[in-house]
């Protein structure tokens, strides 16, 4: 299987920008259950803009994250483009019969989310020059964690649906796979973790363009309780860079997913909601 991701920089730190970079683009193999093992770069890079050891830092990060998933790099392509763009096309395996994809939920399967979110808001914050250094540090740390062990996880203990959460945000996500399932979903909001940091600055409008645009289109999808502040509602819909999996799991394998995550390190581990019968991609949010 094959996929292809590339965004422009979230970080200042060229090195760190490449190897969140890579990240994000590995964590479409890990959603299905597969084991990357190549990749080529795709670079554009502001020629006669900015120095080339920026482009030379980009490349020295994503080449210390691909030798820390195991990724061969072994090519890319370059081209001379007025915003920096990074990313990766990646090849990985996996056996056909154990293919993990985001419309295989059933009824009563129980959402277990790996990573918290809040990064649209604190990185748009970073821009904004809104975000205090401690909560961009957590931010950085959390998106540069690769998605590799949670996969190794999900696929050990037998899943039946995952997605990783990125530019849709959580909501979004959420409702392609139920749709893709024909179920419902419900999401607790208060048990889905946040950054620290991250329920402030969405109160004071740091708002990237894709959380509104996220927003705007599951208005016609999710239904929520009037109990669900403001700030909580833009967060589950932030658009994520290198955000975690979410994974469905039979209520009765969740206590060997549980095992089997904490085993490989992976925290928070969370339990936010579930799918449901009822009309197919609906989204009910709770308190």
């Amino acid at each position: 299987m094959q996929t292809v991701d590339v965004f422009t920089p979230v970080v200042d730190d060229p090195y760190q920008y490449g190897a969140i970079s890579v990240a994000n683009a590995l964590s479409d193999i890990y959603a299905m259950g597969a084991r990357p093992l190549l990749a080529l770069n795709i670079v554009g890079f502001p020629r006669g803009k900015l120095p080339m050891d920026v482009l030379g830092e980009i490349l020295r990060g994503g080449a210390s994250k691909a030798e820390e998933a195991g990724v061969l790099i072994v090519g890319g392509h370059s081209i001379d483009d007025p915003e920096p763009k990074y990313g990766l096309a990646v090849t990985g395996t996996v056996h056909p019969q154990r293919l993990i994809t985001n419309a295989g939920g059933r009824p009563g399967d129980v959402l277990v989310l790996t990573k918290p979110l809040g990064i649209g808001v604190i990185t748009t914050g970073i821009k904004q020059e809104k975000t205090p250094p401690e909560v961009a540090e957590q931010a950085i740390r959390v998106m540069g964690v690769l998605n590799r062990d949670a996969s190794e996880a999900m696929r050990d203990v037998g899943v039946h649906a995952c997605t990783d959460i990125t530019g849709y945000g959580l909501l979004g996500h959420l409702q392609e796979m139920a749709e893709g399932s024909g179920l419902s979903a419900q999401i607790s909001g208060g048990q889905v973790p946040i950054l620290p940091g991250a329920h402030a600055l969405a109160g004071q409008g740091a708002i990237a363009g894709g959380t509104a645009r996220n927003v705007e289109y599951l208005a016609d999808w999710v239904d929520y309780d009037e109990r669900v502040d403001e700030q909580t509602r833009l967060l589950l819909a932030d658009a994520q860079t290198s955000g975690g999996l979410l994974i469905a799991v039979a209520a009765d394998r969740l206590p060997a997913l549980d095992e089997a995550l904490r085993r490989r390190g992976v925290s928070p581990v969370a339990r936010v909601g579930s799918l449901e019968p009822g009309p197919a991609g609906r989204i009910v949010v709770v308190p």
